[in-house]
């Protein structure tokens, strides 16, 4: 897609894929949309480029598997570069996996719209790749703090609050 501004003067060019059918799936634009608006809320400029997967439950595996030793899927990997590219001007954020069917059974059983899950994943796989972690529970609530914000931007609601039973 091309780079395109938010308002914090933040550039990015988003290399979008995919590993398994787009059915059901949001518009590509939209996970452009949402990276940006995890960049503006990290009050992030310049200009930046990153390649995002959506993949399925064999390609989640085997990802989680070979980087991080897990024999499971999981419903978003980033994978952090932070170098800049050939023109010396745009810096390489790195690369996120997002795994649709992980990612559509959580939406399914917290009550989340897939649209919103989707939203929230794509910007805390942003998040990793600036550097962002959830570690310990101080990292945790810095990072928490400005994807609520970003979602917040974005219309969609805090995905840390629980409406559901016994909240």
């Amino acid at each position: 897609m091309p780079p395109e501004s938010t308002a914090h003067e933040a550039t990015l060019e988003l290399l979008l894929g995919y590993g398994c059918g787009r059915r059901g799936l949001p518009a590509p634009r939209s996970y452009a949309h949402w990276a940006r608006s995890a960049l503006s809320a990290a009050g992030v400029s310049g200009r930046h480029q990153l390649s995002l997967r959506v993949v399925d439950a064999d390609e989640g595996l085997a990802l989680n598997r070979d980087y991080r030793g897990k024999a499971y899927a999981t419903n978003v990997l980033s994978f952090p570069a932070d170098e800049l590219i050939d023109d010396g001007q745009t810096r390489l954020l790195g690369d996120i996996a997002l795994c649709a069917p992980v990612v559509a059974r959580e939406a399914a059983e917290q009550g989340k719209s897939l649209h919103q899950h989707h939203a929230h994943l794509c910007i805390h796989g942003v998040l990793h790749l600036l550097g962002y972690d959830h570690e310990d529970a101080a990292a945790a609530r810095i990072m928490e703090a400005i994807e609520i914000e970003a979602l917040e931007h974005l219309g969609i609601p805090n995905p840390y609050e629980t409406n559901g039973p016994g909240a």
